[in-house]
């Protein structure tokens, strides 16, 4: 229909992305969900469809910046708003892989694809916000405690190439996923357009599937959210008023939470911003 609201959710063939879909699209949203893995995206394409959802399922590894680029060839010829982005795709892997375009493929996955897509659908984010409420556009980073348990991010090595291990890399991108949207805030708050991170908590999902043993021993025991208590917080800042008000901030639970500290260091974040336009080989905005 004419006006409806359009959200993209990536990650969204298993775990929180899945749920996060079914709530925007019983919210009245159109869903284009994208997931890599083609069997669980024509199951969660079935699943979400038979609730009623309007939503389409696109595939892309957004470890590739060609697919991340087609991919946004495909949004913007299906619709010509995007008024909700999740950034949720994400994963942690037990060995070392480098992208045949030469980036390491974890780090790629969980930062470089996701801010790469932000970048390009953000003419479509405009294009929402001209009919809208200021803050009524929305960008959510997927981020993880994670980010707080490293002290820093190397800016001439964001990728760890030098020193990699399955919990730098993870821990890496999704610091970067807080720094993402603390650089972002300002950049669009012109368009009407406010950028959040949060973290879902430890979650019962297939994300542990593919990481080290180590890690599934240590998270083994502990208990675990639902996917649908873990995709709670996403929801809410997608749709609810009061995180509209503001932008650029890292959230737990509904509740702001402290990022690691290089995220309140303004001289960093500017830093980051333009390491992650140089090793993207391309603007952020």
């Amino acid at each position: 229909m004419a006006g409806q609201r359009v959200a993209v959710v990536t990650g969204a063939s298993s775990g929180i992305g899945l749920e996060i879909a079914r709530v925007l699209a019983a919210d009245g949203m159109r869903v284009l969900c994208v997931g890599r893995n083609p069997l669980r995206c024509a199951a969660a394409e079935a699943d979400l469809r038979a609730d009623g959802g309007d939503v389409e399922m696109l595939r892309a590894d957004l470890s590739l910046l060609s697919d991340v680029d087609r991919l946004a060839d495909e949004i913007a010829a299906r619709t010509d708003r995007v008024d909700v982005l999740v950034n949720n795709a994400g994963s942690m892997v037990a060995e070392q892989q480098m992208t045949f375009e030469g980036y390491e493929a974890n780090f790629a996955a969980n930062f470089i694809g996701p801010f790469v897509l932000t970048a390009r659908l953000l003419p479509l984010m405009r294009k929402a916000a001209e009919d809208g409420p200021a803050g009524s556009v929305r960008i959510v980073n997927t981020s993880s405690d994670g980010s707080e348990m490293i002290p820093t991010l190397n800016l001439s090595d964001m990728q760890n190439l030098e020193n990699w291990s399955p919990g730098a890399a993870y821990c890496s991108g999704k610091l970067a996923n807080v720094l993402h949207v603390r650089a972002l805030a300002p950049r669009i708050a012109g368009d009407g357009i406010v950028a959040h991170a949060f973290h879902p908590g430890t979650v019962d999902s297939n994300f542990f599937s593919h990481t080290p043993q180590s890690v599934r021993d240590a998270y083994g025991e502990q208990p675990k959210l639902s996917n649908a208590e873990g995709a709670d917080t996403a929801v809410w800042l997608a749709t609810a008023d009061e995180p509209g008000r503001t932008s650029g901030f890292y959230w737990h639970q509904r509740a702001l939470r402290d990022p690691n500290p290089v995220v309140e260091d303004a001289a960093f974040v500017e830093a980051f911003w333009q390491a992650a336009e140089a090793l993207a080989g391309r603007a952020g905005v």
